[in-house]
Order: C-alpha cells, then structure tokens, then sequence
C-alpha cells in the first residue's frame, strides 16, 4: 500500500503533474486483534475529497488527554496504531496550513488551554513518538495553535466529525472532555502560478 502511494506520487513528479491522494487508508500492521480499530471519516469539498483515517483509542476507565497516555506538552500521534492521516484530492488549508493534493500525517502536541496542530508529509512511518525521527520531523510542512474547547458530555473514544458547507468544512476532534475544531478549507488556483489562494 505505502509503496503504491510513493510510485504514484514519483510518477507526479516524473510527469509534472500535480499528485493526487490515494484515499486508501494507510495500514502498516494487521487490523485483527488491534485494541483501537482504524476507522476513517470523508467528506467532499466542491468536487474534492478529504478524508481522514485514524486509530479510534477509548479511555476504558482510564484519564488519556492530560494523563500518562497522551501527555499535555508532548507529541501526539492524535489516535492509535499508525499516525492520523488526511488525503485531499484538492489542494486545502489545514488550520491555515496549505498543502497541496497528497496524503499527509496530522500530529498535535495537546495543552490544557490550546493544541498545537502538525502537518507533515510524511506517511511511512509508525504512529508512535519514537517513530518521530528527524527524517520525519524535517517533513513537517507547518504547525498551527488552535484554542481547547470543553465536550458537553464526557467521550468515550476518540471521535472525527465534520460539517462541510461548499468548499469549507470543520473538522471536530473529540474525545474525554475535550474537542478541537480544525477549520479545512479548499483552496483555489495554481501551485506553478503563484500558489493557492481561498
């Protein structure tokens, strides 16, 4: 799977032309037997498709976000197994965060106040910190601060929803007591003439 996701994104670039999502999740390990099983969201913008493939963890009694599993201050893979993963058949912003049409790992750094959001290219490697090498690290393509917000019920396991209205969608990360509203917003132009725009 992951090498039929690089070869196409070569042949793009052998081509000239820009590359474009394999939305098949990416799956590095087998999925029998897994605690948190890998569960996926789509939506569309305009005539695009994003969809996002995460690891869905239940706290099962225990305190995640703040507590030993999933640290405040501390990288993230934001879910289980595999890092979370966002595929966009069109070029978007992720927290104000461009990329272009492609597949890319979404890390967060979780805060009592705000979450640090992470964007990188990089889809070969497994979720856990110590997998974040320097290879990886220097992949990131940007980072963006978004704001904590409060849950009005209490989240057993971890939940993406999205609400897309034309070509902008926001995308609710949930789980314990906490949400976090990524905005997504597809971008308009041409990456070889002066780049994206909304």
């Amino acid at each position: 799977m992951i090498g039929l996701t690089a070869m196409a994104l070569m042949l793009s670039v052998a081509t000239g032309t820009p590359p474009v999502a394999d939305t098949a999740c990416v799956v590095m390990d087998p999925l029998a037997g897994r605690l948190s099983p890998l569960d996926s969201l789509s939506f569309q913008l305009n005539e695009h498709t994003v969809k996002i493939c995460f690891g869905r963890p239940s706290s099962r009694g225990r305190t995640m976000i703040g507590g030993k599993d999933v640290p405040y201050g501390k990288l993230w893979r934001t879910g289980a197994n595999e890092p979370t993963m966002v595929h966009t058949t069109g070029p978007i912003s992720i927290a104000g965060i461009e990329v272009d049409p492609g597949s890319y790992s979404l890390y967060t750094v979780p805060g009592e106040v705000e979450w640090t959001i992470i964007v990188n290219s990089s889809i070969t490697q497994w979720g856990h910190i110590a997998e974040y090498s320097y290879r990886v690290r220097r992949q990131e393509v940007g980072k963006a601060a978004l704001p904590r917000e409060r849950t009005a019920r209490r989240v057993e396991t971890l939940t993406f929803t999205a609400d897309p209205v034309a070509g902008e969608a926001i995308v609710l990360l949930e789980w314990e007591d906490t949400r976090i509203a990524i905005p997504i917003v597809l971008l308009e132009g041409d990456a070889t003439r002066g780049g994206w725009r909304r």
